[in-house]
């Protein structure tokens, strides 16, 4: 099934129906009504392959989510239990077969699906618990990536940065060059791979290796893709902790989007309907969907959010414009077009409420002392201002009890600006962290330092004014409005991962060696010999397209500045992003915390 390039995008729609069709094969082996039990992680992911309604056409009567007890009542035949391969999952389930009324009559049959694989380990306990017996299928459903958008895939997989750097744990890259491989079976093999990284590396030699056991993996599509770049996070731990300042990245940052969900405070989005003076205020969140099928969203998304005002302002004219237009509509075919076009007017109007008030939302919080003092102090660090002393505000913070997390995200920031901190200064902020927020958090700090964010300068020279300077992470001169450069993303910080992606594409990795060999992990560059007749003939003036994969989690700032790369008119590299998971500074860091409960007395 070979799948094209729609409207200068890859289409991802071959990607979502091959994972539709897996689905629709398992649900048909189990034949009769069913009721899906759900690990609650999975339903967000697969709410972005499979409606509701697809599952319905299969017979799926019910669908419940994973919990300890009974299973509720439901006069179904199957009951299919979807779940990741976590062992603590396994004791539910267990418990919920062993609850069951063996005595009911007819009797009803287990399945399990593992998402996305089979785990030996998994099936062994269900076995030792006297279960395993009990499943009549027991399948895998390969969900590795899941296509967000029009250009981008993620994993989902929320550990994975903290398995691959913190317990050498090698699963999710696994996956990940399984879903690579998956990939090229529908859109043609990549013949360049380039990487930065020690799990870059092993991504490609999994690759590689696989390509070699499965000789008939070779498939005679004509690549979509001309070259894939493989980028550990840890290459670049400075992103991730400075604060997104686009459209999509503050909302991440302030209310969290997920599966391309997010829930908003209700007060805003209340119909105003005169004379009622605020009584029945809605209490539930506001839950809206985010991508690109909106159209003023996909304008605004990648905006620094300075820019967006503006961009509302004249959308709101041109809309009353629009609806003022039926008081000049006379004729019979006038009042029609007009009709015609009332639906779209419509969904134009709610679309550009609701962004109004997101962003009415986002200007009370950055329009805010502490976000401005907050900003200022990355800033300074980011472009190698005092790194290499303790921090005031970060002091008086610490002092006030700010969060947590906005306390390590700043120490963190700082450490990765100085190569590391100096061993007083970093013993000092670890002494004022425990005491203030309590000594449970010294596995917390300790994972930090294995994951090279919070660390004691070793080599004694700080490198990050020459990676700085050489690839020009800091721009004085950012132009929020019209950007020329992808530092608009973080208002005068250009992140490094895009950075590399962009100097790869021009003029190429051997201008800046040294800088590379600065930076932690190899680099390197593997060929894949493509069948004689799928070599590209470059048509003049046609984009190259490149995969970008981040092992270990991207922002939303990081999307908008390789999409602002892929509409550059000279650009000439259009940007497909693959990621293990949609991350911002707080998500990453609440997946390194451990929280040891202290012993109750």
């Amino acid at each position: 099934m070979a799948a094209h390039l729609s409207s200068g995008r890859v289409n991802l729609t071959a990607l979502r129906e091959a994972g539709r069709r897996e689905l629709r094969e398992f649900l048909d082996k189990c034949a009769g009504s069913k009721a899906i039990v759900w690990d609650e992680y999975l339903t967000g992911p697969f709410g972005l392959i499979a409606q509701y309604s697809l599952l319905k056409e299969h017979e799926v009567e019910k669908m419940f989510t994973l919990k300890p007890g009974r299973l509720p009542q439901a006069d179904v035949k199957n009951i299919i239990f979807f779940v990741r391969p976590k062992l603590e999952l396994m004791d539910i389930i267990t418990d919920n077969v062993l609850r069951e009324d063996r005595g009911r009559s007819p009797q009803r049959d287990f399945h399990i699906l593992f998402v996305p694989r089979r785990s030996l380990l998994c099936e062994q306990w269900l076995k030792e618990q006297g279960v395993l017996g009990s499943f009549i299928h027991r399948e895998q459903y390969s969900l590795d990536l899941i296509p967000f958008d029009g250009d981008l895939l993620s994993m989902e997989s929320e550990s994975a940065f903290k398995e691959c750097y913190l317990e050498s744990d090698q699963t999710s890259l696994y996956h990940a060059a399984k879903g690579l491989m998956t990939l090229q079976a529908l859109y043609g093999t990549i013949p360049q791979i380039f990487g930065k990284g020690e799990c870059a590396r092993h991504v490609a030699n999994m690759m590689i290796r696989m390509k070699r056991e499965f000789p008939g993996s070779q498939n005679s599509i004509f690549p979509v893709f001309d070259t894939l770049l493989l980028l550990d996070r840890n290459v670049d731990l400075l992103t991730p902790l400075a604060t997104q300042l686009t459209y999509e990245g503050l909302i991440d940052e302030i209310y969290g989007i997920q599966n391309t969900y997010v829930k908003l405070p209700p007060e805003k989005f209340a119909p105003k309907k005169q004379g009622e003076g605020g009584k029945d205020l809605p209490t539930e969140p506001k839950k809206l969907q985010l991508n690109s099928a909106e159209e003023l969203y996909a304008e605004i998304r990648d905006k620094n959010f300075n820019a967006v005002g503006s961009v509302l302002s004249k959308k709101a004219k041109i809309i009353s414009a629009a609806f003022e237009e039926r008081h000049h509509a006379k004729t019979v075919g006038e009042i029609k077009q007009f009709v015609s076009q009332l639906p779209h007017m419509q969904a134009a109007r709610s679309s550009l409420a609701n962004h109004t008030s997101i962003a009415e939302l986002i200007k009370d919080i950055t329009t805010s002392e502490d976000f401005f003092d907050n900003l200022t102090v990355e800033q300074e660090f980011m472009s190698g201002i005092d790194t290499d002393k303790v921090n005031n505000y970060i002091e008086d913070c610490i002092a006030q009890k700010h969060p947590l997390i906005k306390i390590l995200r700043l120490v963190c920031l700082q450490s990765v600006c100085n190569s590391g901190l100096k061993q007083k200064v970093l013993d000092y902020y670890k002494r004022e962290i425990l005491q203030t927020y309590g000594y449970e958090h010294i596995l917390t700090l300790n994972n930090l330092e294995k994951a090279g964010l919070l660390k004691p300068q070793t080599s004694g020279r700080n490198n990050y004014p020459t990676i700085r300077k050489t690839l020009r992470l800091w721009m004085d001169d950012v132009n929020e409005q019209n950007p020329n450069d992808i530092s608009y993303v973080y208002s005068g910080y250009a992140p490094l991962s895009v950075r590399l992606a962009q100097l790869l594409a021009r003029p190429g990795w051997r201008s800046i060696e040294e800088v590379l060999k600065m930076l932690p992990g190899p680099h390197f560059e593997e060929r894949q010999q493509l069948p004689t007749g799928l070599q590209k003939k470059r048509q003049h003036g046609e984009n190259r397209v490149t995969l970008v994969f981040f092992l270990g989690g991207v922002t939303y700032a990081e999307i908008a500045a390789l999409r602002f790369l892929s509409q550059m008119e000279d650009g000439g590299t259009e940007y497909v992003i693959a990621t293990t998971k949609l991350i911002n500074g707080t998500t990453w860091m609440k997946s390194l915390m451990e929280k040891l409960e202290p012993v109750p007395f």
